[in-house]
Parts: structure tokens; sequence; C-alpha cells
């Protein structure tokens, strides 16, 4: 696990109500760790989510993809990492988790586009604050 190559990085632990009957996460968990991941770089990025709606900002998911590697179970430690890139008007982010062991458990790709106001826009506000970590 070389974190070196991500933009940002945040450590979280699995929390009991996050597993299954087997003691597996839950596969739709991924996406609220990925999220929350999402959420804690744009407030890093000096952006937080009420302050885009505030000022009628709506960041939406318009494709999500996951890939999982291994399980991640009860009071596991993970970091979750991502970068940053754009493709048209989609902010792309590429999110890998990893349990503290350097263990891959997942991949994804979350496309997003933004909404101002109620209208598909090209997300020229996100882009400025997201300018220093594009790639």
């Amino acid at each position: 696990m070389d974190l070196s190559k991500y933009i940002f990085s945040m450590p979280m632990q699995v929390r009991d109500y996050e597993v299954d009957a087997e003691g597996i996460v839950n596969n739709a968990e991924y996406l609220h760790y990925m999220e929350h991941t999402r959420h804690e770089f744009c407030r890093k990025a000096g952006l937080t989510f009420r302050q885009m709606r505030e000022r009628g900002i709506d960041p939406v998911a318009t494709r999500i993809d996951i890939c999982y590697k291994h399980p991640l179970r009860l009071s596991d430690e993970m970091i979750c990492c991502l970068n940053i890139g754009r493709q048209g008007a989609q902010f792309v982010f590429k999110q890998d988790i990893y349990r503290a062991d350097g263990v891959l458990a997942s991949t994804g790709t979350v496309k997003i586009a933004c909404l101002e106001n109620g209208r598909l826009s090209r997300g020229e506000a996100l882009a400025k604050a997201f300018e220093p970590y594009l790639s």
C-alpha cells in the first residue's frame, strides 16, 4: 500500500452494525465508506457539502463501479484513499480501500455530475476548489 500515489486518504474502522450474519461487511457499506471519504476530501479542498448546498450546488453520482477484492470484517481498521480527475463535465473519483495490513479490500470508480440551481452544469465551482488535486 503506497499512500503517496493518492491525493487524499483517511483511516476508518468497521463498526458492528456494518457486518452481516457471517461477520463480513455488507457490500453496500463500501459505498458509504467511499462517500464519506469523498465528503471529507471536499471539506479538505475547502468546500463542504453544506456550503455547496447553500450555493445551489448539488454533486450527484451518475455511475459507481466497485470491485470487491478481500472482505472487511468486524473491527477491521482500513484506509480509504482517492484520486480525482475529469471526464468531460464529470468528476471521476478513483477510490481504493485497504485493510490496515495493506491488503486491498476494494477498488471503485465514482462518476459525479454537478447540478447548479437544479440545472446540469460543468461544475466550475467544484473544479476551482478541486484544481490543486485534479489529475
